[in-house]
């Protein structure tokens, strides 16, 4: 949901954020944020030219991270930092608003075509993602939201040789909704989980050798690269946003330049699976190069 669907939304108490109103009533709320500029990252004209978009994206998504508290401050929408997990290095969830939703904040770079960049040799997959810590353990299904800020680099409001992230454009999503698709898209791909919502892994080379002569994969244990011959291996692209076939974060993502996720196959295949010397035979549908 994008903010010119959001006008003159009341909150009923405690809706449901999967209720399109309670997520229409957020984006106004959040409304103010569009057109704040992050002038705590000031960058020289000419420096940018030598700096790729990721780059940009990693410092910024840093920095917006730490600075939306005094962001929202001032400019008065209603969002305090989350208590997260003591011990984690990133807790869950990013935000609280003063509505009682909570948030999962995630960036996305917006090209400008009047600002010059390094243009990597090809192009580059957004990085943003909705981590393995992000499960249906954790998260809240009535209140939980992922707050996606589109920024794009633009020169300073006060000296034009100088270039500043501003935020153009905000983007609210039900959290359960994006992790279920997530979910089925890895487990659709022959991937699946190892432990409680633990690790995401998706079939090996090895291991799709096997399926493909319809030999058993062995689940017992999963590689953490090809070399150690692991019918399974970790996901290293899991939870990418522009991987999780959700309709209206993909077309969201797609209004404002990003690649978008492929749909799955629609022709599932059956995969024998082995663990502890059990043997099951399960439908996985066949998993495509690239994951």
């Amino acid at each position: 949901m994008e903010l010119a669907e959001a006008v003159n939304h009341k909150q009923d108490p405690l809706q449901s954020v999967q209720h399109p109103d309670a997520r229409a009533y957020l984006l106004q709320q959040l409304t103010p944020l569009v057109g704040q500029e992050v002038h705590n990252l000031r960058i020289p004209v000419e420096i940018a030219a030598h700096i790729e978009p990721s780059q940009i994206g990693t410092i910024v998504g840093t920095l917006t991270d730490a600075l939306l508290p005094s962001i929202a401050e001032r400019v008065q929408v209603g969002l305090s930092k989350g208590p997260g997990v003591q011990g984690d290095r990133e807790g869950y969830p990013d935000f609280i608003h003063t509505s009682g939703y909570r948030l999962e904040l995630k960036g996305l770079f917006k090209d400008n075509p009047n600002v010059k960049l390094k243009k990597p040799p090809t192009r580059r997959e957004p990085s943003a993602r909705l981590t393995r810590q992000v499960t249906v353990n954790n998260v809240d299904r009535e209140r939980d939201a992922l707050l996606l800020l589109v920024y794009q680099l633009q020169p300073t409001r006060d000296d034009e040789t100088m270039l500043s992230p501003v935020i153009v454009a905000v983007g609210i999503f039900p959290v359960h909704e994006c992790i279920q698709a997530r979910d089925e898209r890895l487990t659709s791909r022959g991937g699946r989980w190892f432990g409680d919502y633990q690790t995401p892994v998706v079939l090996s080379k090895a291991g799709k050798r096997k399926l493909a002569s319809g030999q058993p994969v062995d689940i017992a244990a999963y590689g953490l690269k090809g070399s150690e011959g692991k019918d399974f291996n970790e996901d290293t692209n899991f939870g990418k946003l522009n991987r999780i076939p959700y309709k209206p974060l993909q077309d969201f993502l797609k209004s404002h330049g990003a690649a978008t996720a492929k749909a799955p196959r629609s022709k599932p295949k059956k995969a024998a699976i082995r663990s502890s010397g059990e043997s099951q035979t399960l439908d996985l549908f066949a998993p495509e190069d690239g994951r």
